[in-house]
């Protein structure tokens, strides 16, 4: 089953897709998509991100593949969803998509052993983690001013049963930039995979309920503009749109619609 999480008419709605262009409400009502506010289809609590977890693109980047997995957290005001704003800002040379699978836990644990790892899983949703490059200090700690400003991760359409995705591994990522493809890989080409990064997590803390991991991104990074539009998309899981806009824009308020 697919599900978001929606703002309509002053309240917040769990749903489903319904058709083409819709979606239905819990208690039965259906709304057209392009009517309502796509919220994150996860209200991430705990949100671990890896660096480098393909080797192409560590090789784009120029860095050696790293031996252990390179982990950093992001803030809740880093998350937005499906069709909303994010800001480049003005000063910024380089700011670049990254398409990622999220993997969101259902079940808390301790020291999950990685043959048990699928059963700590809720399900998977599209995550585009963008970077501001410029402020990156080192190759195994992106900062905050890379990682963490507000609305820079979008987050979405649905979060997609775990019992729905096979084999999370076997997946087609693909990134289009106003309708051009610019970025494709797939999952299979993780150096750690989903169990091992449960396992390597929990090893050291408990993972609990609503805690997201974004598992990096491969080769075909492009930098972004104002007006650009961003489709980030896994096979079976979504297509996840977001749009840049100026400082401007943002400090207008904008930050859905796209």
């Amino acid at each position: 089953m697919k599900r978001a999480r929606i703002a309509w008419q002053g309240a917040i709605h769990e749903a489903v897709p319904h058709g083409a262009d819709a979606l239905r409400l819990a208690d039965g009502r259906i709304v057209a998509q392009d009517q309502v506010v796509w919220l994150p289809p996860v209200a991430p609590r705990t949100v671990f991100a890896l660096g480098l977890n393909y080797a192409d693109h560590a090789r784009e980047l120029a860095f050696k593949a790293p031996e252990a997995p390179l982990v950093f957290l992001k803030g809740p005001n880093a998350f937005t969803g499906h069709r909303s704003f994010s800001r480049r800002p003005a000063d910024v040379a380089y700011m670049h998509y990254e398409c990622e699978l999220a993997v969101v836990i259902g079940k808390a644990g301790t020291r999950i052993a990685k043959d048990d790892a699928y059963a700590h899983v809720a399900g998977y949703t599209v995550a585009n983690d963008y970077a501001i490059r410029d402020y990156l200090e080192n190759w195994y700690r992106p900062n905050l001013r890379v990682k963490n400003r507000d609305g820079l991760t979008p987050l979405g359409p649905f979060l997609v049963d775990a019992a729905d995705v096979p084999d999370p591994h076997a997946l087609r990522l693909t990134t289009r930039v106003n309708g051009v493809t610019t970025q494709e890989g797939t999952t299979a080409d993780m150096i750690f995979n989903v169990p091992t990064l449960i396992a390597y997590l929990s090893s050291f803390m408990t993972l609990s309920p609503g805690d997201v991991i974004l598992t990096g991104t491969p080769e075909g990074l492009a930098d972004v503009r104002p007006g650009d539009r961003v489709e980030t998309e896994i096979e079976g899981i979504g297509c996840l749109v977001n749009t840049i806009i100026d400082d401007a824009a943002w400090s207008a308020g904008s930050a859905q619609g796209a």
